[in-house]
């Protein structure tokens, strides 16, 4: 009799601690109706089961993993929240945040159909008065039959604390590209047509073609006008050279040291910062040899910090763009660091000025991380761009990381976010920790 007590004891103890591992591993989170999904929270815990060879700065036996997420993901770094999409039944979507520190899942939202309901929207944050917001877009089509087709934006804007969501709808033709700069989502036909979207309030503001002013004197801001991203003083417009702020600064008089002030050309824009490519001034030791590359205040227009690379025998026919770290210290962009707080940077090219390496991502402390031979970031960040490295902005060396290597697309609350496909086609969201 008392072996059967001892047994039903053991039986009962296991059925309770698989019981308790359950509930351990089930996240909260609001919305949706019945018919939507049950929630699918970030594997944790033990550690993710997928175990992706890293930089040593991170470890894999803790963590959490997201499967089946769209390809977008953005992370809010005030809050450490990170949101992804993932598919809901009856073709819509619903946008699921959380934790990156410990992997908990956070709010997340009702699932919706977005105009074009065979793409995944797009996902970004945008921050206004001390506010976050995390913002989905999709582009399409309403009406039909009877009722003429109209073409325009959709947006969800999320607070990024507690999911409250509104939806904005924008009349638009041609294919948008829609970024967030500044204090407002940003709305561009890739020429000087515009819209901006306020987050808090959802008041659009349209600036056609028309409305476009020019700096006095900058005939070549008249040429190949585009609007190239918001600051907080307004709209960042630049021309075949030359750049401005409507009703603000002029690249001309903000130009950096050493740099003809008629040449300025903005090559990437990050919230806050703009990235822009300068020749040296006339009769300088090196102006038919050297570019010279600045970061600049966006608000102002002033140089922060500069340095010279070689020029390229062919112009790229896109630049690459701005990654900062979570805190603002940091920029990367293609073989180009800089160090903003210690006004620093270094240009990693060959002695025949060829670029030595392409970097993707940026820490607060202070580590970048890319590819030699990668065409681009995102080449880089797939593991398709020859060997993975590190770069350290203490002493700017590069040192070589094992060649199957994959690199941190982003780093928040001391987790480094990494991506990977698996042979089912399906992402995969990791979140290592980082050691030490």
């Amino acid at each position: 009799m008392r072996q059967r007590i001892v047994r039903l004891a053991l039986v009962g103890g296991v059925l309770l601690l698989a019981l308790l591992l359950l509930l351990a591993t089930c996240g909260g989170g609001g919305g949706g109706g019945e018919d939507d999904e049950p929630e699918k929270p970030a594997r944790r815990s033990a550690g993710p089961a997928t175990q992706l060879n890293v930089p040593p700065e991170y470890t894999t036996g803790r963590g959490w993993e997201v499967v089946g997420a769209g390809p977008d993901y953005a992370v809010s770094h005030t809050t450490g929240r990170l949101a992804y999409l993932v598919e809901a039944p009856g073709r819509r979507y619903r946008l699921r945040t959380l934790d990156t520190e410990t992997g908990r899942a956070g709010w997340s939202g009702e699932a919706w159909r977005p105009p074009d309901p065979l793409r995944f929207p797009k996902l970004l944050t945008v921050a206004k008065d001390d506010r976050q917001f995390f913002v989905t877009w999709s582009f399409g089509k309403t009406g039909g039959g009877l009722t003429p087709a109209q073409t325009f934006v959709s947006l969800d804007v999320y607070d990024v604390v507690d999911g409250e969501r509104r939806r904005v709808e924008v009349p638009w033709t041609g294919a948008p590209t829609v970024t967030a700069t500044g204090p407002g989502v940003l709305i561009s036909d890739g020429r000087a047509n515009s819209a901006v979207v306020d987050p808090v309030s959802g008041e659009v503001s349209e600036i056609p073609t028309s409305a476009v002013t020019y700096p006095k004197g900058c005939t070549a801001c008249k040429q190949l006008t585009e609007v190239r991203g918001q600051t907080a003083e307004g709209l960042l417009l630049s021309g075949v050279r030359e750049f401005w702020v409507r009703g603000g600064w002029f690249s001309r008089k903000t130009a950096p040291k050493g740099a003809d002030p008629a040449t300025g050309v903005p090559t990437a824009v990050a919230p806050g910062l703009i990235l822009a490519k300068w020749r040296p001034a006339k009769g300088a030791k090196r102006a038919a040899t050297h570019q010279m590359w600045t970061v600049h205040d966006a608000a102002t227009g002033k140089p922060v910090v500069s340095v010279e690379c070689h020029t390229p025998a062919i112009e790229p026919g896109s630049y690459p763009r701005a990654v900062v770290s979570p805190s603002g210290g940091y920029l990367v962009a293609g073989n180009l660091a800089f160090d903003l707080k210690a006004r620093k940077a270094f240009c990693f090219e060959e002695a025949d000025g060829s670029a030595q390496l392409t970097l993707a991502s940026v820490t607060d402390g202070g580590s970048a991380y890319g590819a030699t031979t990668a065409r681009d970031a995102d080449e880089a960040l797939e593991g398709d761009g020859g060997g993975p490295v590190t770069v350290s902005f203490t002493t700017w060396d590069v040192e070589a990381l094992a060649p199957n290597t994959r690199l941190p697309e982003v780093e928040s609350s001391g987790v480094g976010v990494f991506r990977w496909t698996d042979r089912k086609d399906r992402l995969h969201l990791l979140g290592y920790p980082r050691v030490g």
